[in-house]
């Protein structure tokens, strides 16, 4: 465990899935965590930090600039979260109905989402 002035959290590049075939490694083999308007999928990653990727679709999510702001703030929320989760690369999946949530109720709700995917992998 790192101490609390050495711990950084920053977002960068190598925080994130960037390939289709990151992406592809997820979908092979995934450990869940579902709720109704956010799937996550995870599958380890043989790095020493966890990485994000996101799906926001057009389908369920109309506007520009309502699937920026879901990715804003998962994105924020993973930023926060990242120390306390397994190194496995992480899909989040927008569902239909997520763009009727406010920014606190997303937050809350990934927050969640990640607690339950490191309980999966640590169980």
């Amino acid at each position: 465990m790192q101490s609390a002035s050495s711990v950084r959290y920053t977002f960068g590049r190598e925080l994130r899935l960037l390939t289709p075939g990151d992406f592809k490694s997820v979908f092979a083999n995934p450990v869940r965590a579902a709720s109704p308007q956010l799937t996550l999928l995870a599958c380890t990653n043989g790095k020493d930090h966890p990485r994000v990727g996101l799906t926001v679709a057009k389908k369920h999510v109309k506007k520009a600039c309502q699937r920026n702001r879901i990715k804003r703030v998962i994105r924020d929320s993973f930023r926060l979260q990242q120390h306390q989760l397994p190194n496995v690369d992480i899909v989040v999946i927008a569902k239909k109905g997520v763009d009727e949530m406010d920014n606190a109720d997303l937050h809350k709700l990934a927050d969640k989402l990640w607690r339950k995917l490191s309980r999966r992998f640590n169980a």
